[in-house]
């Protein structure tokens, strides 16, 4: 039986964010999927009367790595409760100093350097080519900026984003590499995350908390965990602050092309597509194929 419709944004990122002041009706889920199990139980509330969910990313006690981050679980399962809207947090290097360490930026644009995951939920018989020129979702973005500038946040607005597969951080080469092609930062989540949210037909932007300068950057020490994750603790509140600012912002009735990412992109025919591949995807692909 599906699950009843509880929230209409999704925050994903660490474990702490689902702990907004004035959240109300707060509850544990437990969610299976076709793709599995997501990586934790979603914890699902109200937050400025929107249903809003959360869902620890690399589970409550970061025990799941970023290559083996179960994303077509969370976003099916995310989807199954009728999200419409996901706000990623994650923690990211720079490649230029004026991206300080404590800074956010709202990215506009990603290069994927994954190699070990799977970044599609069209397998085994069905095909879909979404539109991907603009990963992120542009109305959503610009309501995480703004939202961003209000809370007092140091904000940049718009870069590219460089998904890496990790768990290692960047040599000092792969840092000038990327470096020199433009890019602004580097991370290890936001794929496939991105394209799994589009073909979900579902709106995905990110906060990128900058914690250090990646490799690149000689002066300073190299990239290590510790400051990462202290860092991207020190943020914690701003994140909580612009989400909560976020979701009074956030329209009824979407008008970006995220919502209908589907339409035309399946090129399989109706009559080719396995069955048992059509009652898995039925969720995605029901309003496209009869």
């Amino acid at each position: 039986m599906p699950v009843k419709p509880q929230a209409k944004i999704a925050v994903i990122g660490g474990t702490g964010l689902e702990n907004i002041e004035g959240m109300t009706d707060v509850k544990q889920v437990e969610l299976d999927t076709p793709f599995g199990k997501p990586s934790d139980t979603i914890t699902i509330g109200k937050l400025e009367g929107v249903g809003i969910a959360f869902l620890p990313r690399h589970g409550r006690g970061h025990f799941i790595s970023p290559t083996e981050l179960p994303s077509r679980a969370n976003i099916y399962a995310l989807k199954s409760l009728g999200v419409e809207q996901i706000i990623a947090v994650c923690s990211c290097g720079s490649f230029k100093q004026e991206f300080a360490p404590g800074n956010l930026l709202i990215p506009d644009q990603l290069i994927d350097r994954t190699r070990n995951r799977t970044s599609t939920f069209f397998t085994d018989g069905v095909v879909a080519h979404i539109a991907f020129a603009e990963p992120f979702c542009s109305d959503l973005s610009k309501i995480l900026y703004e939202s961003a500038k209000e809370a007092d946040a140091i904000v940049h607005n718009k870069g590219t984003y460089v998904c890496m597969e990790g768990p290692a951080f960047s040599t000092r080469a792969e840092s000038r590499l990327y470096r020199s092609w433009g890019a602004d930062v580097i991370g290890m989540t936001a794929l496939p995350e991105a394209k799994l949210a589009r073909e979900a037909e579902i709106c995905y932007a990110v906060i990128a908390c900058v914690t250090d300068y990646d490799s690149w950057w000689e002066p300073g020490k190299p990239v290590d965990a510790e400051t990462v994750i202290r860092t991207l603790q020190a943020n914690a509140e701003t994140s909580k602050h612009i989400i909560k600012l976020a979701i009074k912002k956030v329209l009824k009735k979407r008008s970006c092309r995220c919502a209908a990412a589907l339409s035309g992109a399946i090129v399989t025919a109706p009559g080719k597509i396995p069955a048992a591949q059509k009652k898995k995807l039925g969720l995605l692909i029901d309003k496209y194929i009869k």
